[in-house]
Parts: structure tokens; sequence; C-alpha cells
């Protein structure tokens, strides 16, 4: 009788997700809450607690408003639900923009309490600095840049960047000032095809494309939006499932069935 046991489950971490810049191409989604974050994780390597979820989960129109509490609560269900993929913590708006110091501070307690393995920020070049002070005090940060939707009033919604090629120089810049920093790899959102070929080649970390280019290191998308639950996706999305119209038939079906006194039957009682 063989004695041989199975062996654990062991995460994906931050120096193998780094190493697979130019190899296979790295996945990675959205997740919020623990049972969709189970699913996930069986398919892909990187699970993002994006602060999306103030759009998604919460009903506001960017997500300007989404507090850190938020996002350390919604990080644990994740880390909860999951056993393999590294769990990336987004850092919310007005969490890390003040000083490196406070981005500190607030990047520590989102580890600590969550459990997660990283955490992402928005910006470029300007977060330069706060990149190296977080990954040289153990801190490793996935960095962001493109359309940083956090910016969107500045930018005046959410508009794809580098149509006007005369903009390229500055993303290039923004990609190679947060690998010099010490980020582990970039999401790269709402760039024009050819400019987000152009980072990628350029950028010795690995880029995650959303809304890019299939020349990108690796893709994300929300999981809501692959799944058919957001009513108006973006261009970028492909929608994978119809859990939308799903959930609609069956909630139909329930509130038909209790009208009718058909819910509960037999088989949901108590005898």
């Amino acid at each position: 009788m063989s004695t041989e046991t199975a062996r654990p489950v062991r995460r994906v971490t931050v120096p193998e997700i780094r190493a697979r810049k130019g190899g296979e191409p790295i996945v990675a989604l959205t997740s919020y809450h623990a049972h969709t974050a189970a699913i996930v994780d069986r398919h892909a390597e990187v699970i993002l607690v994006g602060d999306s979820l103030g759009m998604v989960m919460h009903g506001m129109e960017t997500t300007v408003g989404v507090p850190l509490d938020l996002m350390v609560m919604h990080g644990k269900a994740v880390v909860r639900g999951t056993r393999r993929a590294l769990v990336v913590v987004d850092m919310p708006f007005g969490s890390y923009e003040e000083s490196p110091s406070v981005a500190f501070r607030n990047a520590a307690r989102v580890m600590k309490e969550t459990g997660c393995g990283a955490v992402k920020l928005e910006g470029g070049a300007r977060m330069g600095e706060t990149i190296r002070f977080l990954t040289e005090r153990g801190v490793p940060v996935m960095a962001h840049i493109g359309l940083t939707p956090q910016s969107s009033h500045v930018l005046g919604g959410f508009r794809t960047q580098g149509r006007d090629e005369a903009t390229w120089p500055a993303h290039l810049e923004d990609a190679r000032v947060v690998a010099e920093a010490g980020a582990f790899a970039v999401v790269v959102e709402g760039v024009v095809e050819p400019l987000a070929a152009r980072i990628t080649a350029a950028c010795p970390i690995p880029t995650i494309g959303i809304g890019a280019s299939a020349a990108c290191d690796g893709q994300i998308l929300v999981l809501e939006d692959m799944l058919g639950l957001n009513p108006r996706p973006p261009r970028f999305v492909r929608v994978y499932g119809r859990l939308g119209d799903m959930i609609e038939e069956a909630v139909a079906a329930y509130a038909g069935e209790v009208r009718a006194r058909a819910f509960p039957g037999e088989d949901q009682v108590y005898r």
C-alpha cells in the first residue's frame, strides 16, 4: 500500500511571475469574494482584488471613493478562498500618493491584515520613488500605467491612451521608471495596440494587458465583465459567459414559484 501523501498546494510567488517575462502568458483575473476566488484560483496565476470593486460590487461611479478598509475586507475574503494564485490587492486612491512613508504604512497594513502577496498602485514615473521605497522594505509592488482609473477626473473620463503618438515617450518612460524602481510586473491599461507592443518589448518586467495588446506578457479582465454581469462592458472585454441572463431567469423562476405556492415543495420542508 502506498504511503505517499499529496503534496501541499504552493502559491505562485512574485519571483515566478517576474520570471515569466517573454514566456508563457500570465493569466490574471479580478475577484472580490471567497467563492469566485476559489474558482479563479484553479485557472489563474494572479488574482487581483481590484478597487474596481467599488463600481462592480458597491455601485460607485468611479474607483475614487473606495476606502482602504473596504480593500482590506475584500482582500481577506479572497485570500481565504484561494490556495494557489498570487493575490494582489489594489491600493485605493488617497492611500499612497501623499508620501512613500504613508504608502508603506498603508501597504504594510494591507499585507499583514489580508495575507496577500503583493499590492498594486497606479502611476508611472511619478510613483518611482514610492515603488522603490516599498520594495526596499519588503512590499512587492505591481505597477499600473496607461489609463489609470483613479485619475479619471484629471483625464476627463476613461479615455484610451496613446492615440497621439507624441505621447508615447511619456508612457515608455513610465514603464522604464517603474521597472527600475523595483516593480515585479506592470498593468498596461487602455492604450493603443502599437504602443502596448512597444512598451512590452522595451520593458524588462512582465506587462499585464487590459485593453492593450495580445503582445503583452499576460492579460487581466474584471471577472464580472467577462461573465456578462456588466450590461455595458468596455470594448476590450470579450464576454465568455452570460451569467446575467442566467441569474435573471433563475430569479424569475423562483419568484413565480413563490407566488404560485409551488416553493417550498415536499423536498424542501422538514417532517
